[in-house]
């Protein structure tokens, strides 16, 4: 792996933040130059939240630019078409597939949008109902695992680094319900 460019996206209190937190110490740990950055968006109040992690031998910015992500990962449906522009070509979203209304949706400005993933062109989408995987494995909080997990996939660090990544970051009590959605979306 040369370098790798991966942006974090989803909703206020989705686990985004420990998301990127993981990702940026595994691959700190795998030995290349990592720079992390977040962009709150009234996070508090349902709004966007975006993380950057940017990984290779040499990393001068934490910031990934529209056509520069190899990588986005999206806790949100909506969220992974927003930022669908941000990845290069061969680029892939990797999405869960659930729906949270955003303001102007709640207060009936607007519906939202049907079909929002299939009128995405020309990217890879791997959409996945990490929802439902993280609620199997015990809590749905556990949904950044299970994106996590689909991520490990295209990365080429070995799967028992990417489980010390999470015993480090996670409390203790949450830890082995993390390990059993990481490894059910992992082998799915």
């Amino acid at each position: 792996m040369n370098s790798v460019n991966v942006m974090i996206v989803g909703v206020g209190g989705q686990g985004s933040l420990l998301a990127s937190k993981i990702l940026g110490s595994l691959l700190l740990g795998a030995g290349y130059d990592v720079k992390v950055s977040e962009v709150h968006g009234m996070s508090q109040r349902g709004g966007s939240v975006v993380t950057y992690v940017r990984a290779g031998e040499r990393v001068c910015s934490p910031v990934i630019e529209p056509g520069e992500a190899d990588f986005v990962l999206a806790f949100e449906k909506l969220e992974g078409a927003r930022f669908a522009p941000y990845l290069k070509p061969g680029g892939v979203l990797i999405v869960n597939t659930q729906e949270i209304d955003p303001m102007p949706v709640i207060t009936g400005k607007t519906a939202y949008p049907s079909d929002i993933l299939s009128s995405l062109s020309g990217i890879t989408v791997e959409a996945a109902d990490a929802l439902a995987l993280a609620e199997a494995a015990g809590s749905a909080k556990a949904v950044n695992v299970v994106l996590l997990a689909k991520l490990a996939k295209y990365l080429p660090v070995p799967y028992e680094k990417w489980v010390s990544a999470i015993e480090n970051a996670v409390a203790p009590r949450f830890t082995e319900m993390n390990l059993k959605a990481f490894k059910t979306s992992y082998d799915q």
